[in-house]
C-alpha cells in the first residue's frame, strides 16, 4: 500500500496495521473478482439440463453426496472464496423462493461476468456495464411475460401441473419414473392447496422414505407417516376407523417440583404406595378409554406398568412422537392436542379411516401409517430407493416438483424451456439495443449473447454440436417467430417444445434473470479488495 505524508514529511495511518493486508484495486479487482465467480459457474455447466452430469461431494466426515440439484453442490463445495460466496447464495436465493433452476441462475451469472470481463476489455466502464444489463434484464422479463402461455387446471384436470413438474424431474435421478414422481407431487400439492387464495404451505407435506424397494414403490398416503411402532409387540398392527388421543403429557404419575424424599419404614406403607401409584396410571387410561379413544399417541414415554394396563385395557398406544409430527398428525386427523388427562374429552379426539403398522423385508424397521383421514390437512410422500444416496437425491428431487407445483398454483403462467424462451429473449435484447443510443447498447448486446450461453450449455451436456444447434435453432424463431422452437435435447426429432410437452413457471424464469442480473451488478462495481494478506 502507498504510504500518506503530512507537510512536514512524517508518515501517518490510514489502514491500521496494512503492512499485513493484500490490495487489489481498479480494473484488476474486477477481473480477479469476474475470474473467481466464472470458476464456480464453470463447475455447474456440466449439470444442466436432462442429459446434465452429476457431481460427487465428500464431507470432512467422509459422508458422500451424489446430486446435481445446484443449490446442494455449492452448499457442499465449501467455497471459500468471498466472490464465490455471492454465487452460493445466489443458488440459495433461488431456491429458497422458486425452488427449482438452481443451476441455470449460477451458468447465467457466469456468462453475464464472462462478457462483462470483454467489455472491461475494451474500456467500458463498470457501472455503465451494469446500466446496461439491467436495461436488457427489464426487457427481457417483460418479453417473457408477452410469450408466456396461461395453463387452467382444476383439481380434477390437473394434466398441465404434472407436464411442468416431469420437465422439472427430466433433469433428476427418478427420470424413468417421471410420470409416477410427478403425478405423486401434484396430487400432495393439490391436496393441501388453498385454491381460493393460491397459496400451498409445504410443510404440510412431509417427503419421508426409507432404504429398500424400487423407485416405483414410492407412493402418496393421504395422511402422516411416522417412524414408530406400538409400544407393546401384542398390541393390535391394524386399527380401522381410529379414534386419536393425542397427549403430551406422559403416562406417569405425577411428580413434585421440589426435591423430596419418602421414608417407607413397613410393608404396609411400601404396598400402599403402589397401590396408589397404580391408581394414577389406571385412571389416566381409564379417562383415555371414557373419551372413547382407541388409539393414544404420546410425545412423551411410559414405563413397563403403564405399557402393561394399556395393553390389558386393550388400548393400543405410541410413544416418543416428536413435536414436530404430533402437530402434522393433529392437522391431518383433525384432533386436538391435549397437554392435561383432565382435558380429554371425544371431541377433542382425532379420525382415521386406518392406522397399521407396517414392516419392511427382512429387516426389523417399522413404520406406522396412519390414513384415510376425513378432514386431511398433511399428507407424506413415502419414499423407496435402492441405498442412501439415490434415496436422498430422489428426496431432493421431489422438493423441486413440489416446489413448482406450488408455483403453479399462485401463477398458473409457463415459457417454454429447452432454452427456447432464452433464445426469445436474446433476439429481443438485440432487436431493442439497436434504439439504444449510448454505450449501453454494447451491453445490452453482451446481456442477449449470454442468454444464448443457456441453449449452448444444453446441447453441449447432451451431446450435440453445441453452436451448430443453437445457431439452427436461432434462426428458426428469427424465421417463422415462433418463442416455443428449443433445443432437442432428448433427440426426439422435433425442436417444438410443445409437442415434447418442456416447460417451465414464468416467475421461476424472472427470478432467475432477476437475482443473476443484480449479482452481478453487485461484482461489477466492486472496484476495491483489501483483505488480510494469506501468510
Amino acid at each position: 500500500m502507498s504510504l500518506a505524508f503530512d507537510e512536514y514529511g512524517r508518515p501517518f495511518i490510514i489502514v491500521r496495521e496494512q503492512e499485513a493486508k493484500s490490495r487489489v484495486k481498479g480494473l484488476d479487482a474486477s477481473k480477479a473478482n469476474i475470474s473467481a465467480a466464472r470458476t464456480v459457474a464453470r463447475v455447474m455447466r456440466s449439470s444442466l439440463g436432462p442429459k446434465g452430469m452429476d457431481k460427487m461431494l465428500q464431507s470432512g466426515d467422509g459422508d458422500v453426496t451424489i446430486t446435481n440439484d445446484g443449490a446442494t453442490i455449492l452448499e457442499q463445495m465449501e467455497v471459500e472464496n468471498e466472490i464465490g460466496k455471492l454465487l452460493v447464495e445466489l443458488s440459495r436465493s433461488q431456491d429458497f423462493e422458486i425452488g427449482d433452476g438452481t443451476t441455470g441462475v449460477v451458468v447465467l451469472a457466469g456468462a453475464l461476468l464472462e462478457q462483462a470481463a470483454l467489455l472491461l476489455d475494451r474500456g467500458i466502464h463498470p457501472l455503465r456495464v451494469a446500466e446496461g444489463y439491467e436495461m436488457a434484464c427489464k426487457i427481457a422479463t417483460e418479453h417473457l411475460e408477452k410469450i408466456s402461455t396461461t395453463f387452467d387446471f382444476t383439481k380434477d384436470d390437473c394434466e398441465p401441473l404434472i407436464k411442468t413438474c416431469m420437465t422439472t424431474l427430466s433433469s433428476k435421478i427418478v427420470t424413468r419414473c417421471k410420470r409416477e414422481m410427478a403425478e405423486v407431487c401434484v396430487q400432495a400439492v393439490l391436496a393441501v392447496a388453498d385454491l381460493e387464495r393460491g397459496d400451498v404451505n409445504l410443510d404440510l407435506i412431509k417427503v419421508d422414505g426409507k432404504v429398500g424397494g424400487n423407485l416405483e414403490d414410492t407412493r402418496l398416503v393421504n395422511g402422516i407417516v411416522i417412524d414408530k411402532d406400538m409400544s407393546h409387540p401384542q398390541m393390535p398392527k391394524q386399527i380401522v376407523d381410529a379414534r386419536i388421543a393425542i397427549l403430551t403429557c406422559p403416562f406417569e404419575p405425577p411428580k413434585p417440583k421440589t426435591k423430596h424424599k419418602v421414608d417407607i419404614d413397613s410393608v404396609e406403607k411400601f404396598e400402599a404406595l403402589r397401590v396408589a401409584e397404580q391408581k394414577y396410571f389406571t385412571d389416566m387410561v381409564q379417562q383415555c378409554k371414557d373419551s372413547g379413544a382407541t388409539l393414544v399417541i404420546c410425545q412423551w414415554g411410559f414405563d413397563d406398568e403403564a405399557n402393561h394396563l394399556l395393553l390389558h385395557h386393550d388400548l393400543p398406544a405410541v410413544r416418543w412422537v416428536g413435536g414436530v409430527e404430533i402437530e402434522l398428525i393433529a392437522m391431518a386427523t383433525g384432533g386436538r392436542i391435549v397437554p392435561r388427562f383432565s382435558e380429554l374429552s371425544s371431541d377433542k379426539l382425532g379420525k382415521a379411516g386406518s392406522v397399521k403398522e407396517i414392516g419392511f423385508g427382512t429387516t426389523k424397521d417399522r413404520v406406522l401409517v396412519i390414513e384415510d383421514c376425513p378432514h386431511s390437512k398433511a399428507v407424506t410422500i413415502y419414499v423407496r430407493g435402492g441405498n442412501k444416496m439415490i434415496l436422498d437425491e430422489t428426496k431432493r428431487s421431489l422438493h423441486d416438483a413440489l416446489c413448482v407445483a406450488r408455483n403453479l398454483v399462485r401463477s398458473n403462467k409457463i415459457v417454454y424451456g429447452g432454452g427456447a424462451s432464452e433464445i426469445s429473449c436474446a433476439l429481443a435484447v438485440e432487436k431493442a439495443a439497436d434504439a439504444v443510443a449510448g454505450v449501453e447498447q454494447y451491453a445490452m448486446r453482451a446481456f442477449a449473447d449470454a442468454l444464448d450461453d443457456i441453449p449452448l450449455a444444453l446441447a453441449e451436456n447432451s451431446g450435440l454440436p453445441p453452436i451448430e444447434s443453437m445457431t439452427a435453432v436461432k434462426s428458426r424463431q428469427l424465421q417463422e417467430d415462433h418463442p416455443y422452437l428449443g433445443i432437442d435435447c432428448l433427440d426426439r426429432g422435433t425442436n417444438d417444445m410443445r409437442e415434447q410437452n418442456v416447460f417451465e413457471t414464468l416467475i421461476g424464469k424472472q427470478q432467475q434473470l432477476f437475482l443473476a442480473t443484480q449479482v452481478c451488478k453487485m461484482i461489477l462495481k466492486i472496484d476495491d479488495v483489501i483483505k488480510p494478506s494469506e501468510v
